[in-house]
Order: C-alpha cells, then structure tokens, then sequence
C-alpha cells in the first residue's frame, strides 16, 4: 500500500486471506469462478511487492526496491489487462455473444502487458520509485512513450480493465465494472501525486466485492442453469 511498509503487509495478508477462501468458495461452487477469485489475492501479492518496496527505501538498499517494483509493476502492467477480461471471459456463459468481444480483449491485454512490462526487465533504469507527500510514487519510461502519449496509454489500459466486465451477462460483475470506475475518478481528483500507488490499492480493496459474488454465488440469478 502507498501509505507505509506495514500497512502493505497488513493489506497482503488480509486480501491473501480472502483470496484464499474466495478460492475455496470458487472450487466447491463453480470451477469458472476461479479466474475471478485469484484475482484477490493477486491483489495481495502485489501489496506484499509494494511492502518491499517500501522496505528498500526506508533502509536505502536499491536493490530490494528494484525488485519490489518489479513484482509490483508486473502485477499492475501485465496481469490486471489481461487477467480482468480472461476471468469475465471465462465466467461468462457459452454461446454468449459478448464472449469473442471479451477473448478479443483477452488477447489485447496478454500484447499490451507484455509490451508495458517486459522492457523494464531488460531496462531496470526506466523504473524511477520516489516517496511523495509519504505515498510511493513509481514514474519512468515505457516503451509506448516512443509510439504515443503516455495518457492513450493509459486510456488502452483502462479499456481493458474496465469494459469486459462492465458488458458481462452478470449484474455484479458490472457492478465491479462501476467499482473501477469510481477508483480512477478518486485517484484523478484527490490522488494524483502517487497514483498508480492509490489506485492499485483502492481496486485491491475492490477485489473484496468478487469475495461477495463467489461467497453468495451471485452469478446464479442470471444463470442458475451454470450456477444452480
């Protein structure tokens, strides 16, 4: 989390916690729900990143914040495009019209994360950590900045996480949609200083809304013949 090393541990263990029920709930319920419920605690791993990140900086080792950034980074660059329109495209019933929209998606978001993550592997110095207004604030360079704005990139970013859900056949997915939603606007009015720091934090927490539809088996009001 942006705020300091324990609160991001505290944050892991809770969203590792109910990632790891959520899980559980998926594998006795419906297996299609897996995709979806990984996604809490992916959210938790990717604060533990964030502690060590914060670690790094609080005892000056570079070395430690290089690599927490970088298990950060992958999480918020790579898995979020891809790994949000796979789960609604898994979760969403066959012969639906919305799913090659959301395979297409899928597939969009597997190129574009791999092309927003992998360079940094091979060029660690576009990774830039600083602590601003005592939030971690991570700025560099990407390799889309040499093809276009880094705001279009964000834009392409946002689609990707935003739209699959928001056109599922499931209210609560699209509901989770709205949640997205609401984290940016936050993160663009109040949080901007640190804000891909906030907004993985507060879509984190989000994630606890996919531990309700899979606790309470929401999916089954629009399709019990998958969900009964």
């Amino acid at each position: 989390m942006c705020l300091s090393q324990t609160v991001s541990f505290a944050a892991s263990v809770f969203l590792v916690g109910g990632g790891a029920f959520a899980v559980t709930k998926a594998w006795q319920i419906n297996r299609r729900y897996l995709p979806v419920a990984l996604m809490p605690l992916f959210a938790g791993l990717q604060q533990f990143m964030e502690g060590n990140v914060w670690w790094g900086v609080n005892t000056g080792n570079p070395g430690a914040t290089l690599m927490g950034a970088l298990g950060f980074i992958f999480f918020t660059w790579f898995m979020w495009p891809f790994w949000i329109p796979l789960s609604s495209y898994v979760l969403e019933p066959n012969g639906s019209r919305r799913r090659p929209y959301m395979l297409a998606m899928t597939l969009a978001g597997l190129a574009f994360g791999l092309a927003l993550y992998v360079p940094h592997l091979t060029n660690p110095e576009w990774i830039q950590v600083t602590v601003n207004q005592d939030s971690l604030a991570y700025e560099g360079t990407m390799i889309l900045d040499y093809l276009m704005p880094r705001e279009l990139t964000y834009v392409i970013y946002l689609i990707l996480i935003i739209v699959p859900p928001l056109i599922s056949t499931y209210l609560h997915m699209r509901w989770f949609a709205l949640t997205i939603v609401a984290v940016v606007v936050v993160d663009i009015l109040f949080l901007r200083y640190a804000y891909i720091s906030f907004f993985c934090l507060l879509a984190g927490l989000g994630t606890l809304h996919l531990i309700y539809i899979i606790a309470r088996n929401k999916c089954a009001r629009e399709c019990p013949m998958l969900f009964a």
